[in-house]
């Protein structure tokens, strides 16, 4: 996670590098003949895992401009998981699959985003690298699916909600021996609604004019009604609640790969 923050600081110092007119160079006739560049990417963020979640991108270019820079239309939906900052992967004497000691639901978000795009640097040549800096933001449709685990009593095995565990056994005896599938609980799952607002920077590293790869490095924050029940407070003189949010921040970095028209 210290790389993500790095990048973020090295983002900001783009941001705010002397040399404007440089920045501000127009966009070249070749670029002028491509109005929307759709992709999809895969992200990572400091509120994830290695692979956070995917995202699908579209930027297509308006007749207006922007301070004199060229500026398109922004449009992005991301689905990403959230992790409390506690969870810890467990497992009953290196028996049986690994499971998260204490997580109760996972945290899902769909978040579809509008903003806008300006062109800060423009390549020279194919092979240079696109600089623009994006606004966005939009609702956030969490999903909070119920956390299973495979408990077992004697030759007899099944999957239960966490919430049903206490410690490592259920009331009925039976004692975890991993997680549940992935899948299950889906139809038990609760919906909120949020909003979240992200500022980035993108870099488009194409090699080929009608394609396009590169890297987007930001930072998103999101907020709730209600804090999300993830991992459950187990002070039984406190709430539930207690050690989970309702208010996200995150640093994150997508890769992503498509194409021009």
């Amino acid at each position: 996670m210290k790389t993500i923050y790095g990048l973020l600081g090295l983002m900001v110092g783009v941001w705010l590098l002397p040399g404007q007119t440089t920045l501000a160079q127009r966009v070249d006739s070749e670029d002028d003949a491509y109005s929307t560049i759709t992709t999809f990417g895969i992200t990572t963020n400091t509120n994830s895992g290695i692979v956070g979640g995917f995202a699908f991108r579209q930027s297509k270019l308006l007749s207006s401009s922007l301070f004199g820079l060229p500026q398109s239309r922004y449009l992005s939906v991301e689905l990403v998981n959230v992790k409390h900052p506690k969870e810890l992967r467990s497992s009953i004497n290196n028996v049986g699959s690994g499971y998260l000691d204490g997580k109760e639901n996972y945290l899902f978000v769909l978040r579809p985003q509008y903003g806008r795009e300006v062109k800060l640097f423009e390549r020279s040549s194919d092979e240079g690298i696109a600089i623009s800096g994006i606004l966005a933001g939009g609702p956030s449709v969490g999903i909070i699916k119920p956390y299973y685990l495979e408990v077992s009593y004697g030759n007899q095995t099944r999957s239960v909600p966490a919430s049903q565990v206490n410690g490592f056994a259920t009331s009925a005896g039976e004692t975890v021996t991993g997680a549940g599938g992935f899948f299950q609980g889906i139809g038990e799952s609760k919906l909120t609604v949020g909003l979240n607002v992200k500022a980035a920077l993108s870099f488009e590293l194409s090699a080929f004019r009608n394609n396009t790869t590169g890297v987007e490095i930001g930072f998103l924050a999101e907020a709730f009604p209600t804090k999300i029940l993830i991992i459950p407070n187990p002070d039984p003189n406190g709430s539930r609640e207690d050690g989970n949010r309702s208010f996200f921040t995150t640093g994150y970095i997508t890769l992503f790969f498509g194409s021009k028209k």
